[in-house]
């Protein structure tokens, strides 16, 4: 099989404009680089582009050509909060369009073929990072050589993602623009890695980091060095420096639109344009279209109010379903929209049962697939949808979205009826009889309470509140703890918890070539098996192995998925993973499609009025492309003017 990803680019996302027209094409350079370019300080635009630039087609997109110029302000909490400049601007490797293929960004083409085992990536030629150091398939092997194979900045050998059943591939260079990946068995997570909101690292600015590094230095000199900078040792400064993806070191320069210009401590940074990014739109103007992005730090609790008095250019992150009333009542005073894009994870909130908590009595209680069948039967899903949603929501299981096309409406209706008959019958046929106030009675003679420890959201909550009453109609006694997060965590990897509420699945618009990660027990942080995630994320030095039918054959099934030679066979397991979702209740899906309010400043074009909010895949506002927003300066001007 040979696959040229080329072919498949940007049917929905953009128009690749053929080579001979890209280079008869004339580029437009933005006014912000004139005196540098003037000054000779920086090279005129086209001799900063690729040889062939990425030219897109936002008509194709559903998006509209702009013009270069502004800036844009968002909010964020933290000065860590720099790492989302890397999810928003998403340039990457490959990435997700807007029906979630895997399309060409950063590279021109890849070839895969030999069954899913080789991968050849193809470079830009001219192609160059944000200082206008050639970026070629030396920075790829200086990350595989130099890095992934030192044992002091990996100290376990090469990161396990660029490991397939146990193997890892053998890296060749073919030229400067072509590197090739051959893996002994197919490996369908390669490229879904390098697409994602935080990509998997298979390069590093080689011309950057050497100076770091003892192939390139002396050790005794890098010793001194880190001495002086308060370091143990050359490792830590290399690591250091390294964290492309906090984007928090202004030096490391970057294929990103925007690099930042100033480091922590601040309550302000800016990030500039990249002058050597890879893209141009059908008009040769290169993008981004916006000069700099700034990010604001503000208390978290001060995000909300701030966006509602027009403080910020666009918003996301920090805003809650809850402040949309406060967002829609000030949008005309202070000049800007209220976007409600739907949240994409399987379910956004749901009932994590701890499969393996370390309470005997508990454990053996919630391994009754009857339990957890009339715990769900117990929940009326609608009125947690009309109470605090208004609505707006989906009601049911966690699981797809019905965006995906691994969708079926069974999956998400199962045992998610609001149906106390059957369910008091399910705990009757369980033997758990009530007593004289009405409570539930369990195996060792006391009555049947279920503490749900929560992170402490004021959202959570009010969920809880309303299934408390409804589990009472069962005799079960629902008690709400809030905690804090890394307490709530620690208690759930050490199994004293019995219950916790959180989002569902990461992914809910997951297709076939995507693997099952969220469906079986691969991590510490999937709360109802937690032992069983540690098990596997270790190596099994930790946790303990599945003990419970349903870990093990979702496993074997994930293995098997693995091993698919077909999208059909992906297809048909995926479908069989979701269905023992469906049936067995590892956790109990509330509601999704919860609205996430997205502020955008009016005038402020490009970002859809009726999105998806996401991580992965999506990385939020990457998926429509920040690099494509815009001002539209004559609704600008005719706003000013009222």
């Amino acid at each position: 099989m040979r696959l040229r990803l080329d072919a498949l680019i940007f049917s929905a996302f953009a128009a690749l404009t053929p080579a001979a027209a890209a280079g008869a094409m004339e580029f437009v350079d933005s006014p912000y680089f004139d005196e540098a370019v003037a000054a000779g300080t920086l090279p005129p635009v086209e001799q900063r582009l690729p040889s062939e630039p990425l030219v897109v087609d936002l008509d194709a997109r559903g998006q509209t050509v702009g013009t270069h110029g502004g800036s844009l302000v968002t909010l964020m909490h933290k000065a860590k909060d720099t790492r989302y400049m890397y999810v928003y601007g998403y340039a990457r490797l490959v990435k997700y369009d807007l029906d979630f293929n895997i399309v060409p960004d950063i590279l021109k083409d890849v070839e895969v073929t030999d069954g899913g085992r080789v991968f050849t990536l193809h470079l830009r030629e001219g192609h160059k990072w944000s200082d206008g150091h050639p970026f070629t398939t030396d920075d790829f092997l200086y990350f595989w050589e130099d890095m992934a194979h030192n044992e002091d900045l990996f100290p376990s050998g090469p990161p396990s993602y660029m490991k397939i059943m146990g193997h890892y591939p053998e890296v060749e260079a073919l030229s400067k623009t072509t590197i090739r990946y051959s893996f002994p068995v197919p490996n369908p997570d390669f490229l879904p890695g390098l697409a994602q909101a935080r990509p998997n690292q298979i390069y590093a600015a080689k011309h950057y980091l050497s100076q770091f590094h003892p192939n390139y230095v002396p050790v005794d000199e890098l010793q001194a060095a880190a001495e002086a900078a308060g370091q143990r040792n050359w490792a830590a400064i290399h690591i250091k420096a390294n964290r492309y993806y906090r984007m928090e070191n202004k030096d490391l320069p970057t294929l990103q639109p925007w690099n930042v210009m100033n480091e922590a401590p601040a309550d302000r940074f800016v990030f500039k344009r990249n002058p050597y990014y890879h893209k141009v739109d059908v008009n040769g103007l290169q993008l981004p279209y916006a000069d700099e992005v700034i990010l604001n730090i503000a208390e978290e609790k001060l995000i909300a109010g701030k966006a509602a008095t027009g403080d910020v250019d666009f918003q996301g992150r920090y805003l809650r379903f809850d402040d949309v009333t406060l967002l829609k009542r000030n949008e005309a005073e202070h000049g800007y929209a209220t976007y409600l894009w739907r949240i994409a994870k399987g379910s956004h909130m749901a009932l994590y049962p701890n499969l393996t908590a370390k309470d005997p009595v508990f454990r053996n209680l919630i391994r009754d697939v009857r339990f957890r069948r009339a715990l769900s039967l117990g929940i009326n899903r609608r009125e947690i949808n009309r109470v605090i949603y208004f609505g707006l929501a989906l009601e049911g299981q966690n699981t797809m979205l019905p965006k995906s096309p691994l969708y079926r409406e069974e999956y998400r209706t199962s045992f998610a009826q609001f149906d106390l008959k059957t369910a008091n019958a399910l705990l009757d046929e369980m033997g758990l009889e009530r007593r004289w106030d009405g409570a539930r009675v369990g195996p060792d003679g006391e009555p049947i309470e279920i503490i749900v420890e929560t992170s402490g959201e004021t959202e959570q909550a009010d969920i809880l509140e309303l299934v408390a009453d409804s589990w009472w109609e069962l005799g079960i006694k629902l008690y709400i703890k809030p905690l804090g997060k890394e307490t709530l965590r620690r208690r759930i990897f050490s199994g004293q918890t019995q219950m916790t509420i959180e989002s569902g699945f990461e992914n809910g618009l997951a297709t076939p070539d995507m693997a099952p990660h969220d469906l079986a027990p691969v991590t510490q942080v999937q709360y109802q098996w937690s032992e069983w995630g540690e098990y596997y994320e270790t190596n099994k030095t930790g946790g303990a192995a599945p003990d419970m039918e349903i870990g093990i054959d979702l496993m074997n099934l994930r293995r098997d998925w693995y091993l698919a030679e077909t999208r059909e066979e992906r297809t048909e397991i995926w479908h069989e993973m979701l269905q023992m979702h469906a049936d067995l209740l590892p956790t109990i899906g509330l509601i999704a499609g919860v609205l996430q309010p997205v502020v955008v400043s009016n005038g402020l074009r490009n970002l859809p009025e009726d999105g998806l909010w996401n991580w992965d895949p999506g990385s939020h506002f990457g998926l429509y492309g920040l690099d494509y927003v815009y001002w539209d300066k004559d609704a600008v001007t005719a706003q000013a003017d009222q």
